[in-house]
């Protein structure tokens, strides 16, 4: 019963901040309504909103859970919101464009992200490990579920609502995977309507956050086995993703 209730309170705290945020964005839009407005896949212009206010609320939710579960979610945001900011209208996606680009002496906003990303998931893995294999593995999936759920962001709807079916067997547990895993699906319910109704979109910003405490949930409710199984097959996704990107790219050149 105590275990369904802090899974219950840590839903209803993310998704509650999650809209509230929201509302709060929409409603004083910081800047001027253009810097939160892009055009989706369709050619409708859409707001921001959505990232920034699931990061935070996930952020908070997951930090009440494990504190170092709320920086690696709080360093996932930052991250992404440099990349919608400072790589808007960037053409260049995927690892490899943006790796070419630092082997040229260029640092892309992808870059950032990609490094800062990492390197917050390692550093929550640290903290969240028991033994050094547990640490680097933990690590290895916080951010590979980041970097994962950013790449299927590719129409809306998709991002939330793979966070939301990823995460929901794992409220079937208890202890801190099972709120971290609430945390996650509260933020991405909150999100998912406007989303689906093309109202808002996550952009890097929320996608990546989701993926984070998607990932802290993980490294939570499993053990070594659980982790290099999650590690294996979120570090597949990425080169897999890669190559599909690389080949898009390149038939749209031809």
């Amino acid at each position: 019963m105590a275990n369904r209730a802090r899974r219950t309170r840590s839903f209803a705290l993310a998704a509650g901040l999650t809209r509230a945020g929201i509302a709060g964005l929409r409603a004083c839009a910081p800047g001027g309504r253009g810097r939160w407005e892009r055009e989706n896949h369709a050619g409708r212009a859409v707001g921001l909103y959505a990232g920034p206010a699931a990061g935070l609320a996930a952020a908070a939710g997951a930090a009440r859970v494990r504190p170092a579960a709320g920086l690696a979610v709080l360093a996932a945001t930052v991250c992404g919101a440099y990349d919608d900011v400072a790589g808007a209208g960037d053409p260049r996606r995927g690892f490899r464009d943006h790796l070419s680009a630092l082997r040229d002496g260029e640092v892309t906003s992808g870059t950032v992200k990609l490094f800062g990303i990492s390197a917050a998931g390692l550093a929550a893995g640290a903290l969240l490990g028991e033994r050094a294999v547990d640490k680097v593995l933990a690590g290895v999936v916080i951010a590979g579920a980041a970097h994962f759920v950013n790449l299927v962001d590719v129409r809306p709807g998709t991002a939330a609502g793979a966070v939301a079916a990823l995460g929901a067997p794992g409220l079937l547990r208890s202890g801190p995977g099972a709120e971290l895993a609430a945390v996650a699906t509260g933020a991405a319910a909150a999100v998912l309507p406007d989303d689906l109704a093309e109202r808002t979109m996550l952009g890097d910003t929320g996608a990546h956050a989701l993926g984070a405490v998607l990932g802290t949930a993980v490294v939570a409710g499993n053990g070594r086995a659980g982790l290099l199984a999650h590690a294996a097959a979120f570090v597949a996704a990425a080169v897999y993703g890669d190559k599909v990107s690389a080949a898009v790219r390149s038939l749209s050149l031809e």
